[in-house]
């Protein structure tokens, strides 16, 4: 009787002392797979308008929701600035839990990271020279096209009949290298090319939707995407904390709230089009893409 009681005092003592030291930070937020208790690593390349960070918090779309998400479910963000392509080597080594920064959804994707529902959609761009107005594939026959390393499209663009693909570290080496003639025309990220250009209106440059059908072979070119947050594979906990938050910010409108801010409180951010291209595939069969409440002005 005297063990039982000693064992229970003891136990009673170290589980007050990990309450207090915030070691059960885990538990408490529904066993989350985390590299540091209580904290969320994000993985983060800095490009406007999607992610940046400031004055301690992550600025931009993508990042303010992505700190809206770490503090609904109770963690401390840690930010990791890297290059675009070095993002989903990183979630998928553990070096850290999450990645964001205008990450479009596709099928090879999703066979090395998990990922979130969406936090809203995307459609491609065709950034050319105000001198041409682009917006099928087929123009793009034989041009000198780029894209940045790492992006989903880069095979699709590959496809594309006597075209010449070049890649870049950056959005901005490649924006330089268009706006010197060295190359035709660039896919990057939609809301960072509206954003650019509107901060640089002297500049020749247009960005043209791609206004074909859609196209099963250039099916990223040609319908419109999930814009998501990468997670690991090995985290499955953590995405569905992550997924109940995004849902919370759909329902109350947040999203195109914190879009307005940076330019972008266009309805069509929030649109998911007619193809549903993660159902039956990474999600059941009758998933629907979320949308805005009708309430949301």
């Amino acid at each position: 009787m005297s063990k039982l009681k000693f064992g229970s005092a003891v136990l009673g003592v170290a589980m007050s002392l990990l309450l207090a030291s915030g070691s059960l930070q885990q538990a408490g937020a529904g066993g989350l797979e985390l590299i540091e208790e209580g904290t969320l690593n994000v993985a983060f390349n800095g490009d406007m308008p999607g992610t940046g960070f400031q004055d301690g918090k992550l600025v931009g779309l993508d990042g303010e929701l992505m700190q809206m998400v770490a503090e609904k479910i109770g963690l401390k963000v840690k930010p990791n600035l890297m290059e675009w392509a070095a993002e989903i080597q990183s979630v998928k080594t553990r070096r850290v839990d999450i990645m964001h920064g205008m990450m479009g959804w596709n099928d090879q994707r999703i066979k090395v990271i998990n990922i979130s529902d969406p936090i809203y959609y995307g459609g491609a761009n065709i950034t050319q020279k105000k001198s041409t107005n682009w917006s099928t594939v087929k123009d793009l026959e034989g041009k000198t096209i780029a894209t940045i390393q790492g992006f989903g499209w880069i095979d699709q663009l590959k496809a594309i009949e006597g075209a010449t693909l070049k890649l870049y570290d950056t959005s901005d080496a490649a924006i330089r290298d268009l706006l010197a003639g060295r190359i035709e025309a660039l896919f990057a990220d939609p809301p960072l090319i509206q954003f650019a250009i509107s901060k640089n209106p002297d500049w020749d440059i247009h960005a043209v939707p791609i206004s074909q059908g859609f196209d099963k072979k250039y099916s990223l070119l040609t319908g419109k995407y999930n814009v998501v947050f990468g997670l690991s594979q090995d985290a499955p906990e953590l995405l569905k904390a992550v997924n109940a938050q995004i849902a919370e910010i759909w329902a109350r409108c947040a999203n195109r709230e914190v879009a307005k801010k940076y330019g972008l409180g266009d309805a069509s951010w929030f649109d998911p089009g007619e193809l549903n291209q993660r159902a039956g595939v990474d999600r059941p069969a009758d998933w629907k893409q979320p949308t805005l409440p009708a309430n949301c002005k």
